[in-house]
């Protein structure tokens, strides 16, 4: 009896076409194999499952464009480059500058956190303090978690940025910040620098960070466009002055 094969590049060639998947959709595109045969020929390809959605979807480390914060979505399914959800907690716990709250890191990983956080602090891989009226994780490392404590001490909370940017109590948060990333998209490279800068600055310490995963924009970038609103340098390159290009010329009239 012939074996059945069940080609690799069939895999590749439906990732490129649809960027993510469901297990039963990838089943279906390479012929139905055995569950096992798709996670083996899923090994061969480097795939990612998603901390989203219950890790449902599945997508290539090839077509993933990561933000400097390691996430990336697509039809508002997240991927991480760290991997799960868990992971991808206590890698944000243990970097951050003053820990988190479970509402500030929602903010950030665009899902809930609240039960990953809880179940990191049962098996010792982050710490829980209760600093003014919330749970803070912090870092494990008793050194790293006492500078979290000093930095959140000096800036005890961190507004969430859809509370920041839309004051409309009616405006789910999701849609808040669905709002903010497409108004972003319709400026250029200068002005999306300096709006970035802008709500860093309210946001306070941490901010950088914060707007970066927001907008999907580098750290770097934000912190300069913050630094040149503190400066008030605002002659950036990027966009034309007032009263540059062509000279208007005079309408030639036809002579009799």
């Amino acid at each position: 009896m012939k074996t059945t094969r069940y080609r690799t590049g069939a895999l590749e060639e439906f990732f490129c076409k649809h960027q993510i998947a469901t297990l039963e959709q990838l089943k279906a595109a390479m012929g139905n194999p055995a569950r096992c045969t798709l996670f083996r020929k899923l090994g061969q390809v480097q795939y990612l499952s998603s901390y989203s959605h219950r890790g449902m979807y599945y997508t290539l480390k090839s077509i993933a464009g990561f933000t400097p914060q390691g996430l990336w979505s697509c039809r508002s399914v997240w991927f991480s480059r760290f991997g799960n959800l868990l992971d991808t907690a206590e890698i944000f716990v243990r970097n951050s500058e003053s820990g988190y709250s479970a509402g500030e890191l929602r903010d950030m990983v665009h899902v809930k956190t609240k039960h990953a956080l809880t179940q990191l602090v049962r098996n010792g891989r982050l710490t829980r303090e209760k600093i003014g009226s919330s749970y803070i994780y912090l870092s494990p490392d008793s050194r790293l978690a006492q500078q979290q404590r000093k930095a959140r001490k000096v800036h005890p909370s961190r507004p969430s940025c859809a509370a920041l940017i839309v004051k409309n109590p009616d405006l789910a948060a999701e849609e808040a910040k669905a709002a903010v990333v497409l108004f972003c998209s319709r400026l250029d490279e200068r002005q999306r620098r300096l709006y970035a800068g802008l709500e860093s600055l309210k946001l306070g310490h941490g901010g950088d960070a914060h707007i970066a995963s927001l907008l999907s924009m580098d750290t770097h970038t934000v912190a300069r466009g913050r630094r040149e609103l503190m400066s008030a340098d605002l002659n950036g390159d990027g966009v034309r002055a007032t009263g540059g290009g062509r000279l208007a010329q005079e309408k030639k009239r036809r002579r009799s």
